[in-house]
């Protein structure tokens, strides 16, 4: 089956680990920093999120970043967090620009740190989070 064709998605897409706690508060805190409703969400492992990843040609087995999907392109670890960043409110959308400006391997070197720790920090669901009736139209199915 060939996958869809993601420009008839919403335009801002993150795809998260969707049986990690770390990632299932991230995915709070932007819904809360995110009044437009501009992100949409789907996990990493879901029928979606595979069918993006396809689309993309990113390799599925490489479950160790959050990846986001914007206007067309795909942005992973340090990059997708900061790019996220840009479209919140607040300061984040300074913090996240200010940031960018050290060089990606020092910044996904703290990225990769923090996602082999994750599930011992925060732990692992057993299954994937199951959005609430109120934020449901902001995930892909």
């Amino acid at each position: 089956m060939k996958p869809s064709n993601p420009l008839s998605h919403p335009a801002h897409i993150l795809l998260f680990d969707g049986v990690c706690h770390l990632c299932h508060g991230a995915v709070q805190f932007i819904l809360q920093r995110d009044p437009t409703g501009q992100i949409h969400f789907a996990s990493l492992q879901s029928e979606k999120g595979r069918e993006l990843l396809a689309f993309y040609e990113y390799p599925q087995n490489e479950m160790q970043s959050v990846i986001f999907i914007t206007n067309g392109k795909l942005y992973t670890k340090s990059d997708a967090v900061l790019r996220v960043g840009r479209k919140l409110n607040s300061a984040w959308p300074v913090l996240s620009r200010v940031a960018l400006v050290i060089p990606r391997h020092f910044r996904d070197v703290v990225y990769d740190w923090i996602a082999r720790n994750r599930y011992r920090w925060m732990g692992k669901a057993e299954q994937c989070m199951l959005p609430t009736p109120q934020i449901k139209s902001r995930f892909l199915e």
